[in-house]
């Protein structure tokens, strides 16, 4: 099994409006302090650095565009970074928003850079983005896939074929391909997939092995989901495993049972929230702009956020705390409790790879470098011991590509 950390790295600020909400589009960066950034970015980063001594595989980053809730507007910025101040955890971007991108070849550039100066531990996911990604960089929405599958390819040749070459394609047109930066990883490095509501991403995702990371989903949809992308996968000609998926979901664990739901309540709170019934939701042409996605992906997400009779949301990102924790989106409590509910998790969806939330929302640094230090001492290596019990192979226990068993991840 791969076990991973991740936090959305949010803008912190205790007089942050609840109308807001996560600001994204909405609120002018005249209200960004780069001294107050200066201090998170630091935060973050040594927090990264701690769940990699913790034991955690690998360290997750993301990046969103014009969204206070993400403050890391360039994944591969803080994935340099990392490269050169961690030596064990994979780096793991899920993942470059490639639609965004007029120049593939820079970024294929600057991904070969990271594999190389992490010594060939990058795993440069990539996804198509929201709205408010396109629509921050003028990217059309109505060609998102169509400039997500072209990207994808050139940076698959750009990597694994010796220049100087050609490339004419629809999106992108280069007369001369020769970067002198090349992956470490051969032939390139392994690309993982994250996503939540799209069957066309699965199933791509399935036709080219390629894990597939669901993100803080509820579990029936998630196993739907799955089940796309085993049956794309029979289709192909081979048997998915769990090697192939992973699932994302919010986690604190803390010294007593009291202090655990009163810290991780916190991850429902502050810049990132979209649970308070005040906070200003995304504007649908902003979450959603025509073209960008189809129906049945528009159709499953509805029913993802969908709201019961009394306008509540039971499950998912957007419902409440007590909510979350009921329907095991978000699992908090001391690791003699938290274990079972991950247990139940592994057994449900079966999952080669799982990615821990923390250090959310509001969540101070004290909160955050405490879960991490019980979880490495004690929740993990539970989790590693029923991962052999259940039979589930991460995706450095069986190669996505062949299913063939693979050199067990280095410690």
């Amino acid at each position: 099994m791969f076990i991973g950390h991740f936090t959305e790295q949010p803008w912190q600020k205790e007089d942050w409006p609840t109308a807001w909400g996560s600001g994204v589009m909405e609120v002018s960066n005249s209200e960004y302090d780069p001294f107050r950034a200066a201090n998170l970015y630091n935060r973050y980063m040594d927090e990264k650095v701690y769940a990699e001594e913790m034991g955690f595989d690998g360290i997750m980053v993301n990046e969103h565009h014009s969204a206070p809730f993400c403050m890391n507007g360039v994944a591969n910025v803080t994935a340099s970074i990392l490269a050169r101040i961690t030596s064990k955890a994979k780096i793991v971007i899920l993942g470059n928003i490639l639609p965004i991108h007029d120049d593939p070849l820079w970024l294929a550039e600057g991904l070969a850079m990271i594999d190389v100066i992490s010594r060939g531990r990058l795993v440069p996911g990539i996804v198509r983005g929201g709205g408010n990604e396109s629509l921050a960089h003028n990217a059309p929405p109505h060609f998102n896939r169509e400039r997500f599958e072209e990207a994808h390819d050139f940076l698959i040749k750009t990597w694994t074929t010796p220049g100087p070459f050609r490339w004419e394609g629809k999106h992108y047109h280069y007369r001369y391909v020769n970067p002198w930066a090349v992956p470490y990883q051969k032939p390139h490095p392994p690309i993982w997939v994250p996503g939540t509501s799209s069957r066309e991403t699965v199933e791509w995702a399935a036709k080219h092995r390629y894990p597939y990371m669901m993100l803080a989903s509820q579990l029936d949809l998630t196993q739907q989901m799955y089940q796309i992308y085993y049956d794309a996968a029979r289709q192909e000609g081979y048997e998915a495993g769990p090697q192939h998926l992973g699932f994302m979901f919010f986690c604190h664990v803390d010294e007593t049972e009291e202090r655990a739901i009163e810290v991780g309540r916190t991850l429902t709170q502050g810049v990132r929230s979209p649970y308070d019934p005040g906070a200003q939701r995304p504007r649908p042409w902003i979450e959603g702009p025509p073209g960008i996605s189809t129906k049945s992906a528009r159709a499953l997400r509805r029913k993802m956020v969908a709201s019961d009779s009394s306008g509540r949301t039971r499950a998912g990102a957007r419902a409440t705390f007590e909510d979350q924790v009921a329907t095991h989106g978000m699992i908090v409590g001391t690791p003699d409790t938290v274990v079972p509910k991950v247990r139940y998790i592994m057994e449900t969806l079966r999952p080669g790879t799982i990615i821990f939330r923390t250090g959310d929302g509001a969540m101070s640094h004290q909160d955050q470098m405490r879960t991490l230090k019980l979880m490495g001492e004690e929740v993990l290596p539970a989790m590693r011991e029923i991962a052999k019990e259940l039979g589930l192979p991460g995706p450095y226990d069986v190669d996505p590509r062949t299913n063939e068993p693979v050199a067990a991840l280095a410690s």
